[in-house]
């Protein structure tokens, strides 16, 4: 089964088409069974209309175009308000789901071990994979295993895991399970299972609305006899809505199995190529078969998201027809082709005297070890930023594309390597909302003595005098760090600044706004930081909203795409014609190839106008636009850190996760 990132997106985008079906389908039947009980109703109500002298329809029988038009119109609008309700109440992303099922979210600081080791986890993984670290949620009150990922795209997605994953799995076992979340992260599975909800929630209504006309009928009391019959009809109208709403939620678990099972294997397939070790996943799954409370969600919520959960939620139960998983040892065989169907004996950790953050994955090669040293001693302590531009790693476009959306074992290791390198003082501010917003405020400040005295007296007049002294302090720390290391700390910010309110965020929007402009110029870095991080975090606090693709050719994104691609040409040559050969190298997959455009047209401001533009591209597109890029940078057979900066932004602004470029192979001694 293919796992390649642009294809999955693609097929992500079809499933979402295949949806609409269904829900038509779903609709159209339906309507049709209501019509027919209303045609039943309508018929057997002629005889009593004629007997009390009232005027009788004109049409008789079964087809009554009249009452089928009114039943279409009336049920319609009832689906459709509940498909919109949930979907609107959803739309916040990934946080709606997690606090529907009673979610707590994790502290970024926490001192709870198996906690900590989870958000290590998490961690590591988004690292390696260049997408944002999301918040973590913990289901306190299921003591199973299960686990799911909410959201509309990784800027705005969450994890959320049950209490009985902390309890229960080891850490290379919940490695194996954020590997499976962070799959569905990556290919497009998130935006597709929130649309899911909405659509399954629309065809449910019928039932609920059912269900309370019952109820309002039998707290009916009345003493006359006309009102009981009235009653006896509500109730009756109710039990028929009822029945029929349940067709629906036939078709809501058909629909919902329909889509998700093939990408439940994907997702467990993707875990193994992200951890190259099958046991992780393995052995969660085999401990979900031998715990006695399995995946089970007992929330009341859980039908309505049981697409999104790593296992299924109803495991176990009888008549789970058209279950929205596969079945546990199908799966359990497809990693494990060995498996003779017995499930082991399941004990939480703290009582088996297993250490619950041991990695039984097999030693990294000794190459690689010395390859992480020589990393280490460049990364998180190297040269200043005015002098560390000019160190450069070899680069393999190959490698950088066929690691989108699945990065492999080898940016893992470097991840997890990476974080233990990083000062300790600095990755305690990243994790704490008032400490991070200082964070940014330090990565932000100039090199230029009187930029930076501009800067520091512009929050010294507007910040609180806490957080200034602590801007100072982060700063002294920031000033010794190397460029690799700056961008991970302003991704491990995401779940701490996502804790501000809005009031804060805003306050903070804006002051990283005036630092940015205060040289009256942008470089890379700092553009990089605004793209991506106020990006996301917009999204978050509701001050934009997810970009829909509108372009499904790369014709009328030929301008754009050219923008982009000479503004990465002209920061990566220093010639005029090294320049033109990069463009052409970034251009060369193109049938109809448009110029080079001036240098002094390739301002960071026209280059975020294009980058809009780009972003509204479909995801096929990306391939195109993400591999032009890629090829641009590469063509003098290395990237600066300049240049890795920028194509992470464009990689962001596309929604591509790329592992960052240093994690992705070992860099090379300093050009001269």
């Amino acid at each position: 089964m293919s796992t390649d990132f642009f294809v999955q997106q693609d097929i992500a985008r079809r499933k979402t088409g295949w949806l609409v079906v269904f829900f038509v389908l779903a609709v159209v039947s339906i309507i049709l069974a209501i019509y027919l009980m209303a045609a039943f109703i309508v018929t057997a109500g002629e005889p009593l209309l004629a007997e009390a002298g009232r005027p009788v329809p004109p049409v008789r029988g079964l087809w009554n175009p009249p009452l089928f038009l009114g039943v279409s119109l009336m049920t319609l609008a009832v689906i459709l308000a509940g498909s919109l309700y949930k979907m609107s109440e959803l739309s916040s992303g990934g946080e709606a789901v997690a606090l529907l099922l009673g979610g707590r979210p994790i502290n970024p600081q926490t001192k709870d071990l198996a906690e900590r080791r989870l958000l290590n986890v998490v961690e590591e993984m988004a690292l390696a994979s260049g997408t944002p670290i999301p918040p973590v949620y913990v289901l306190d009150r299921e003591s199973s295993i299960n686990a799911f990922a909410a959201g509309h795209q990784p800027g705005d997605a969450v994890i959320g895991v049950s209490r009985g994953c902390l309890a229960y799995l080891t850490r290379d076992e919940l490695q194996g399970v954020m590997a499976h979340e962070f799959s569905h992260i990556l290919n497009g599975d998130m935006r597709l299972n929130l649309r899911l909800t909405g659509t399954v929630f629309g065809i449910l209504i019928l039932a609920v609305l059912g269900y309370y006309m019952m109820r309002f009928a039998g707290s009916f009391r009345s003493s006359d006899k006309k009102g009981g019959g009235v009653a006896a009809g509500v109730f009756g109208i109710g039990l028929a809505l009822m029945i029929i709403g349940y067709v629906g939620v036939f078709f809501g678990k058909l629909i919902k199995s329909a889509v998700c099972r093939q990408r439940e294997y994907l997702a467990d397939s993707a875990a193994v190529q992200f951890t190259r070790y099958p046991p992780g996943i393995g052995g969660a799954l085999k401990k979900i078969g031998g715990l006695p409370e399995t995946s089970r969600i007992r929330d009341a919520h859980a039908e309505e998201v049981s697409h999104m959960f790593f296992s299924d939620a109803f495991e176990g139960m009888f008549f789970n027809f058209f279950a929205t998983h596969p079945p546990l040892p199908k799966r359990i065989r497809r990693i494990d082709p060995g498996f003779d169907g017995t499930f082991p004996r399941v004990a939480p950790l703290v009582e088996t005297g297993v250490a619950a953050d041991k990695v039984a994955a097999p030693p990294v090669p000794e190459r690689q070890e010395e390859d992480i040293r020589r990393f280490l001693d460049k990364f998180g302590k190297g040269e200043p930023r005015e002098k560390g531009r000019a160190r450069a790693m070899p680069l393999n476009p190959a490698l950088v594309m066929g690691q989108v959306g699945l990065p492999g074992a080898v940016p893992m290791v470097y991840a997890a390597a990476m974080l233990a390198a990083l000062p300790q003082d600095l990755l305690a501010a990243a994790r704490e909302p008032y400490s991070a917003r200082a964070l940014i405020y330090a990565l932000l400040l100039g090199q230029d003595e009187a930029v930076r005295n501009r800067q520091l007296e512009y929050l010294r007049q507007r910040i609180e005098p806490p957080s200034y002294r602590e801007t100072l302090q982060t700063a002294s720390v920031v000033a010794q760090l190397s460029d690799e290391a700056r961008v991970p700390l302003v991704d491990i910010s995401y779940p701490a600044l996502k804790r501000l309110s809005p009031d804060q965020y805003t306050a903070f929007r804006g002051h990283v706004e005036t630092l940015v402009k205060a040289d009256e110029k942008i470089d890379l870095f700092e553009y990089m930081i605004r793209s991506l991080l106020l990006r996301n975090l917009d999204v978050h606090f509701g001050l934009a909203k997810p970009v829909s693709p509108r372009y499904h050719a790369i014709t009328p994104v030929r301008t754009p795409f050219a923008q982009v691609l000479s503004t990465l040409a002209y920061a990566g040559q220093e010639t005029q014609e090294a320049a033109q050969c990069a463009f052409d190298q970034g251009t060369a997959g193109l049938s109809e190839k448009p110029p080079m455009l001036p240098k002094q047209e390739c301002t960071l401001a026209a280059l975020d106008e294009a980058l809009q533009e780009l972003a509204q591209a479909a995801p096929k597109l990306h391939r195109v636009i993400l591999g032009g890029c890629v090829a641009c940078i590469a063509a003098d057979g290395k990237v600066t850190v300049k240049e890795s900066e920028l194509l992470r932004a464009v990689a962001g602004v596309l929604g591509c996760p790329v592992p960052p470029i240093p994690l992705q192979q070992r860099p090379v001694e300093p050009t001269p």
